[in-house]
């Protein structure tokens, strides 16, 4: 009797299971036909594939191109070399400061994140998780300070910067920086924490639990992924900007990579192509290295947020 009863409640599940499977191999037969395969996947991603990957491949080709062949594309394949060269990698590495400029912007880049994520996993919690008035009004005003445009917000801290003496240090971006990154990496945690049930808390307060240990010891490490998220947000941010490092940096040893290469590699009109085409690409290898290996964890963070 009891076998009969299992059987007949296994039933519907057996019949909602059949039909999903049919239902997906329905759908996926319209893929089986080879024009349809070449239309709707392989072309879209043919394409995609190439504009992503065709500027690393012409850094990489300038960058072993024997000089002859940089500015001289009718008589040499602009798109192929027979005869690659290491010539401007080691002019790049051994007659310039541009270990110099990569450690730089390596030292700003992280001390920069790690002074934003900090800042921004605190006001997060509280805009989140402490319950006062105004803070919703809160929230949207610190993301639309997001959009304020840095060409802007440059000029108000040029003068900051000048007065408190920081100017050309790596101090005048690593305090600068997180005026464009917590605003965004604020509002990306704050739908990250809206995910993680508030029951949580409300055990370890009960416990005696305090809203610091809650925070360490609940909230960061299920948090993990936003934070790789954020974490990956701001280190890309502050890797590719441009605008405060041309403005607070002057000296030569303390510049970035993206101003140094283009200020120090061209000398009036003489455009080094293949050391400028080897800074880009060794200075985007890292970025390229962190995306590897955290992308899934900065989709899912992105996804919690954008539903939230």
């Amino acid at each position: 009797m009891t076998d009969v009863l299992a059987e007949k409640a296994a039933r519907p599940q057996r019949v909602l299971a059949a039909q999903a499977n049919a239902d997906h191999s329905e759908g996926m037969s319209y893929l089986n036909s080879v024009p349809r395969r070449m239309v709707t996947l392989y072309l879209p991603l043919g394409l995609i594939l190439l504009v992503l990957l065709f500027p690393f491949y012409w850094m990489a080709l300038t960058s072993v191109k024997p000089d002859e062949q940089l500015l001289d594309m009718e008589t040499f394949n602009p798109f192929w070399t027979w005869s690659p060269t290491l010539k401007h990698i080691t002019k790049l590495l051994f007659d310039t400061q541009y270990p110099t400029w990569l450690w730089n912007t390596m030292l700003v880049a992280v001390c920069a994140t790690a002074l934003s994520i900090f800042a921004s996993v605190l006001a997060a919690y509280a805009l989140v998780r402490l319950r006062f008035k105004g803070a919703t009004v809160t929230g949207g005003l610190i993301f639309l300070a997001y959009l304020v445009p840095p060409s802007i917000l440059f000029i108000p801290l040029s003068t900051v910067v000048y007065q408190y003496g920081l100017f050309d240090t790596p101090f005048a971006l690593i305090l600068t920086y997180p005026t464009i990154l917590i605003p965004f990496s604020t509002w990306l945690l704050m739908g990250y924490f809206k995910t993680i049930p508030f029951e949580l808390e409300e055990c370890a307060l009960m416990d005696g639990a305090s809203r610091w240990q809650i925070l360490t010891r609940i909230i960061l490490p299920l948090a993990v992924p936003g934070l790789i998220s954020a974490f990956i947000f701001c280190f890309t941010l502050c890797w590719n900007e441009f605008i405060y490092a041309l403005t607070f940096i002057s000296s030569t040893q303390y510049k970035t990579v993206p101003v140094a290469i283009v200020t120090a590699l061209v000398d009036g009109d003489i455009y080094r192509w293949g050391s400028l085409m080897a800074g880009a690409m060794i200075g985007s290898l890292p970025l390229v290295i962190l995306y590897a290996f955290f992308v899934e964890h900065y989709v899912s963070a992105m996804t919690g947020a954008v539903k939230e």
